[in-house]
């Protein structure tokens, strides 16, 4: 399919041949938050794209007051526990008012992917976090300024390490490459001369500090600019390169849009020239994208995998449950997204690579046990598949299996996958069962079965 230029970010406007509807509610909140419950996709559906949107991107009621209860959380960790940072980090997912910012926190966590297998030091590692979270719908101009001086990014790319006369090219190389121009725009000597005006960067007292007896005060040509350029500098120079908009642009777009389509430079001009005009405002780029036509059309709907994250708080926040985020980290690390635990400068590569027999195993096996509510590692929480449908008043089987599909697939499913899971919930009542099971247990374990097989359709894997 072809993208019609003069259309793609112009903002979208429901209308009779492209009406908004559960459908769009269910798109925009499985991208820009982690899926939705169902008076959320009611009230979006009321309200409109312009009313939604203007939500996601400003937060829930009691923002503050939450940001205040996970700090205080944070300061009561056991910073020698990598388990306790990754369940700390994944309670904020399954429970802040503001979605759309810890859902971009992940996504600039794997933009700067920074793994504590090489930091060790959990302290930084929490700090890093928060410095994503603060800039994530922030200044990028900023973020980048930031990250450039975050002791975690300086042990990770070997920053603290790196000494006049003796450079280490490590992060000079990767803020080009992975963080701001994309390969290509840039040549070798402007990696070393990048990593001479990095030199004397240290950490001290868990703090970045100039060493200026251990920098390098030299003259130096980068990206075809001559000067006797510090760090600070370097950042400023990438950021002035016209690949610089783009390459953000480029990664937004492949978050935000389609991970299986290519952007073309004039498909991203536009949102490039306004990034950059706007001085790399990040709210005002998603904010484009979220409310484009590209966004909500047939390029971007249902073209993603979704990563173990968005899987598991997707079905969490479907059935609104609560679930313990300690056990919850842990099934996460067995698909293949460890927090805090990117697998290399690269991050994690997503799409299609989030899928094979044994990780598709494992996500049918942690979605039995969110909904089954026999498994050891979540008895003790709050989620049942009961508790929703009895809440929405739903009691035959044409009810309980059309308020699954709506409420998880707004839909989107075959009508002989639908008559399959119907056909189940007759079957059911015929198979044997323990003797001391009542009869609202057995009709109980077919809700909750039911529920489960609806999340081991292929439609359910895709954002």
């Amino acid at each position: 399919m072809s993208i019609d230029l003069s259309w793609a970010w112009q903002p979208y406007r429901p209308d009779d041949e492209n009406p908004w509807d559960l459908k769009k509610a269910g798109h925009l909140y499985r991208r820009a938050a982690f899926g939705a419950n169902v008076r959320q996709l009611d009230d979006a559906v009321a309200a409109g794209p312009e009313k939604t949107i203007a939500a996601l991107l400003s937060g829930g009621a009691g923002i503050e007051a939450f940001n205040r209860q996970v700090a205080d959380m944070a300061g009561s960790l056991d910073l020698n526990s990598e388990e306790e940072l990754r369940a700390w980090w994944l309670y904020r997912i399954l429970q802040s008012p503001f979605p759309l910012q810890v859902r971009l926190t992940l996504f600039w966590h794997n933009h700067f992917a920074t793994s504590n297998a090489k930091v060790r030091n959990l302290r930084f590692m929490l700090g890093q976090n928060e410095l994503l979270r603060r800039n994530a719908l922030g200044s990028f101009r900023t973020m980048l300024e930031e990250i450039s001086k975050d002791p975690a990014m300086m042990v990770w790319l070997d920053t603290s390490l790196s000494k006049k006369g003796t450079p280490n090219e490590n992060y000079s190389r990767e803020l080009m490459e992975l963080f701001s121009l994309g390969i290509g725009n840039y040549t070798e000597q402007d990696v070393r001369e990048g990593a001479r005006a990095f030199t004397g960067w240290q950490i001290a007292d868990g703090k970045f500090h100039l060493n200026g007896g251990q920098h390098d005060n030299g003259e130096k040509t980068f990206l075809g600019q001559q000067g006797n350029w510090g760090g600070e500098d370097i950042v400023r120079i990438c950021l002035e390169q016209e690949a610089a908009p783009y390459f953000i642009a480029g990664k937004l777009f492949r978050f935000f849009i389609s991970d299986t389509i290519e952007p073309t430079r004039e498909l991203l001009k536009p949102l490039a020239g306004r990034f950059r005009e706007s001085d790399y405002d990040l709210r005002g780029l998603v904010e484009t994208l979220l409310r484009s036509n590209l966004f909500f059309s047939p390029h971007a709907y249902r073209t993603q995998v979704k990563s173990p994250v968005d899987f598991a708080v997707g079905i969490v926040h479907g059935l609104e449950g609560h679930v313990g985020a300690a056990p919850l980290a842990v099934a996460l690390e067995g698909l293949g997204q460890r927090l805090f635990s990117p697998p290399s400068v690269k991050g994690w590569l997503g799409g299609t690579t989030w899928i094979n027999s044994t990780t598709l195993l494992l996500r049918h096996n942690l979605a039995l046990a969110l909904t089954s509510t026999q498994d050891n590692r979540f008895t003790r929480v709050q989620i049942d598949p009961v508790t929703v449908v009895r809440k929405y008043g739903k009691k035959t089987d044409e009810q309980i299996v059309d308020f699954f599909v709506q409420l998880f697939l707004q839909n989107d499913l075959a009508a002989d996958a639908r008559s399959s899971l119907l056909d189940y919930l007759a079957n059911a009542r015929k198979q044997p069962y323990p003797d001391y099971w009542t009869d609202q247990d057995q009709e109980e374990h077919r809700i909750r079965a039911v529920c489960h097989l609806l999340l081991t359709q292929a439609e359910f894997q895709l954002n």
